[in-house]
C-alpha cells in the first residue's frame, strides 16, 4: 500500500463551447465552469480535473478516462434536449440546448452506471442522471405549479428550503434533513428513472434529489449548494463526501 496517496482526482464536467457567452475580442467558442464548483472541491482535499464535453464518446474512451479519476461531478448548466427523454423540444420556455453535451454527458453516465466511482450530480447533473436511466422531465415547472419557488422573477437565485429522507445517503452526508438551498432551475424531475430513489423534496413536492440505489455512492441534487458551500457546512459537506468516498476507493485500489 502507498502511505503517500495523492489527493483524490475529481473529474468535473464543463459548459458547451456556446452555452456560456466569454467577453473576448479574441475567440467566439469557450468551455468554461463557474469557479465555485473548483473551490468546493479544493476545500474538501480534491484535485479537479475539467472534462470538456465534445470528442469521442465511445463506452471505451470514457472507461480510459474514468480510469484515472477517483471521483466524478456533473455540473449545472442548460437544459437537456427534449428528444433524449420524449418530451416536448417546442415548448417556447426551453433555454438554449448543447446536444454536444447531451451526448457527452449521457455517454459518461452510462459507463459510471456500471463502476463504482462516487457521483455527484447538480441541477442539470441529476436531470441528466434520470434521463439515462430512462425518466422524464417536467419541460417547464410553472406548467405544473401555480408559484415557482425555484427562481426568482428574473428567473435567478432563489433560496429554498427542502425535506430529505432522515435515512438516505444525502441527510446522513449534510447531516440534516432541512436544509435551505440555492435553486435557479425551471425543470424538474417527472418520472424517476430506473434503480434510483427519491430522497429529497421541495415544500411543493418537486423532487429535489435521487440516489442511485445499487452503488456506494451516486447522489444527485437538483439545487446548487456550491453556491453556499463556503459558508453552509451542510452543503460544503456533500462535497467533502465525495472527496472522502474517493479517497476510501483510491486506497482499497493501491493494495
Amino acid at each position: 500500500m502507498n502511505s503517500q496517496a495523492r489527493s483524490p482526482i475529481i473529474s468535473l464536467t464543463m459548459y458547451g463551447r456556446n452555452e456560456v457567452k466569454v467577453d473576448s475580442i479574441h475567440y467566439d467558442e469557450y468551455f468554461s465552469i463557474p469557479a465555485h464548483y473548483v473551490d468546493a472541491v479544493r476545500r474538501a482535499g480534491g484535485t479537479p480535473m475539467l472534462i470538456p464535453p465534445g470528442g469521442e464518446n465511445s463506452a471505451e474512451h470514457w472507461q480510459s478516462i474514468l480510469k484515472v479519476v477517483d471521483g466524478v461531478i456533473i455540473i449545472g448548466g442548460s437544459d437537456v434536449h427534449p428528444s433524449r427523454y420524449g418530451g416536448n423540444a417546442e415548448h417556447p420556455n426551453l433555454t438554449k440546448h448543447d446536444l454536444e453535451r447531451d451526448a457527452s454527458e449521457l455517454a459518461l453516465t452510462d459507463c459510471l452506471l456500471n463502476d463504482t466511482l462516487p457521483v455527484f450530480g447538480i441541477c442539470r447533473g441529476m436531470q441528466v442522471v434520470n434521463v439515462a436511466l430512462g425518466g422524464s422531465l417536467v419541460e417547464h415547472i410553472p406548467d405544473v405549479q401555480e408559484k415557482d419557488i425555484h427562481r426568482n422573477e428574473e428567473g435567478g437565485w432563489q433560496v429554498q428550503g427542502l425535506i430529505a429522507d432522515a435515512d438516505s445517503k444525502l441527510a446522513k452526508t449534510m447531516q440534516a434533513t432541512e436544509v435551505s438551498t440555492y435553486s435557479g432551475h425551471h425543470q424538474a424531475v417527472k418520472t424517476l428513472g430506473e434503480g434510483l430513489r427519491i430522497t429529497a423534496h421541495a415544500p411543493d413536492g418537486i423532487v429535489e434529489a435521487i440516489e442511485l440505489e445499487e452503488h456506494p455512492w451516486f447522489v444527485a441534487v437538483q439545487w446548487h449548494p456550491e453556491m453556499s458551500a463556503a459558508e453552509d457546512e451542510t452543503q460544503q459537506r456533500l462535497f467533502d463526501e465525495l472527496v472522502e468516498e474517493a479517497r476510501k476507493r483510491q486506497l482499497v485500489s493501491s493494495y
